[in-house]
């Protein structure tokens, strides 16, 4: 199937990639629903909203300090890579992510849509106004806006926030362009992530699916590779690299 997929892959320009939570879990990336010491008594849907920084901002920046002090130790796996040398290889190409943890762009992709934000950047939680740079937040004196003196807060979406229109629209437009689509390591459950796959499908789209197990995705899916993407991405790209260079690619 690898092969098939790679003829299509070289007869096409433009490309749009999804990725879930999946691609993140293969490289260590905690889910932060365990029972890690104190944080183990909260649920993220507890600390990761408006009202609980509101009422609580020092307990929320100690939560999202201990979690970025963890994602600090971890890197990019293979499918990162893989997908970070994929950008190159289409005259337009689109990595849309629904995770927060910035191993992308460590891996060398550079047109990314994040989704969700980005755990490692800040904003304001009054004007939205980003920070600049990757300051460390002291949770007992969090700095102010400079534009407008609200607090600082982490740049993810929380729950019950919208995501940013801009972006969502940018990646429905990415999809509904792609001639070809990967839907990598997502539950293809949560939306609105879940339906642009299903938009690219409906504009003619080739749509491939990378994940562990089968999704509700996996039907519409005109090739589906079932296994951690680490290992099928990069043995994709590195067909895909002998099929340009003029080898057989089998």
């Amino acid at each position: 199937m690898f092969e098939e997929l790679v003829d299509i892959m070289v007869n096409c320009r433009r490309c749009a990639v999804l990725t879930g939570a999946g691609i993140s879990a293969e490289s260590g990336v905690p889910t932060f629903r365990g029972k890690e010491g104190l944080w183990g008594k909260f649920r993220p849907e507890e600390l990761a909203t408006m009202s609980a920084f509101m009422s609580n901002p020092k307990i929320v920046w100690e939560w999202y300090n201990w979690r970025r002090d963890l994602m600090a130790k971890v890197q990019p796996n293979p499918g990162h890579f893989a997908l970070g040398e994929m950008e190159k290889a289409f005259e337009q190409f689109t990595l849309i992510t629904q995770n927060v943890d910035g191993l992308h762009r460590q891996a060398g992709s550079e047109n990314m849509l994040e989704l969700h934000g980005n755990i490692h950047r800040n904003k304001c939680a009054e004007c939205n106004a980003a920070v600049d740079g990757q300051i460390e937040i002291d949770p007992d004196d969090i700095p102010s806006c400079a534009q407008c003196g609200g607090s600082i807060r982490p740049d993810v979406v929380w729950f019950g926030e919208m995501l940013d229109a801009d972006i969502i629209d940018a990646a429905f437009d990415a999809a509904q362009q792609a001639e070809l689509f990967f839907s990598v390591g997502t539950s293809a459950l949560v939306q609105p992530a879940a339906s642009l796959p299903v938009v690219a499908k409906r504009a003619g789209s080739t749509l491939v699916e990378v994940n562990m197990e089968r999704t509700p995705l996996s039907d519409l899916a005109d090739f589906h590779f079932c296994g951690p993407s680490g290992e099928l991405l990069p043995r994709l790209m590195e067909l895909f690299r002998r099929r340009k260079d003029g080898g057989d690619g089998g």
